[in-house]
């Protein structure tokens, strides 16, 4: 059985709940193998359109992981939803980008402090002029904290958010390199923006999994055993957040 809720695409199942702070990998396969490998306990809470969420806990608090689906509007619907729908607070995107600068390599952390995009979403937001996308500093804050205890080497800085995995505009990348954006992915400014829209907490945290600078690239297998810093660091901030 299924809980009635104004969703159509997060559908409760009978006796579970969401936690106030959501993991978010793209990949909903990726969300389930967190929650086997990373949560104790873990209970699916939505598999409506395959998209699984789990809720379980980690070192005594509870945590949810969710897939997010790829984009800016897919990641928009799911994270808009858990804020005014499910009572979360905090969202931590956990995911993979392409490096833009020579200094960030292949399996590096980078936790964004800000995200600009190409995407129109910004504009539509009630403000006159542009939103800027940022994270939620106290969630920023603990990732930072929680990466030099765990003795994880992680850039710090701006990336980029595209509406395009393969982008008309050749030249795109080396203009984000050239502004100084770490890396390029597809969700971290809806992330910060919709937590800005909703008043509540958001943080991305990525691991380089290609460079643009280089060309070189982890294969499938190698993405999910490079992801393990990234976890660690995502869970340790989500398990002393605030909320």
């Amino acid at each position: 059985m299924m809980k009635e809720s104004p969703s159509s695409c997060i559908q409760l199942k009978e006796g579970t709940h969401v936690a106030k702070v959501v993991l978010m990998p793209g990949d909903p396969l990726r969300a389930k193998y967190i929650a086997e490998h990373y949560l104790e306990n873990p209970v699916l809470f939505n598999d409506v359109r395959n998209m699984y969420g789990y809720t379980g806990t980690y070192k005594g608090k509870e945590v949810s992981v969710m897939g997010s689906g790829m984009g800016m509007p897919s990641f928009t619907l799911y994270a808009y939803e858990l804020y005014t729908f499910f009572g979360v607070e905090a969202i931590i995107r956990v995911g993979s980008a392409g490096a833009l600068q020579e200094s960030v390599h292949i399996r590096d952390v980078v936790i964004a402090m800000s995200a600009s995009t190409n995407s129109s979403m910004p504009a539509v937001y009630p403000l006159q002029g542009m939103m800027a996308p940022t994270a939620s500093f106290d969630l920023l804050e603990l990732a930072v904290n929680a990466a030099r205890k765990l003795g994880v080497r992680a850039d710090l800085g701006q990336v980029f958010s595209s509406d395009f995995f393969y982008n008309p505009d050749k030249e795109i990348n080396e203009k984000a390199r050239r502004s100084g954006h770490l890396c390029v992915e597809m969700e971290t400014a809806a992330a910060y923006l919709t937590a800005m829209n909703c008043g509540k907490k958001a943080l991305s945290i990525l691991t380089i999994s290609d460079s643009i600078v280089t060309g070189e690239g982890l294969n499938a297998q190698e993405r999910q055993d490079s992801f393990h810093e990234m976890m660690e660091i995502a869970l340790e901030t989500a398990a002393n957040a605030e909320v």
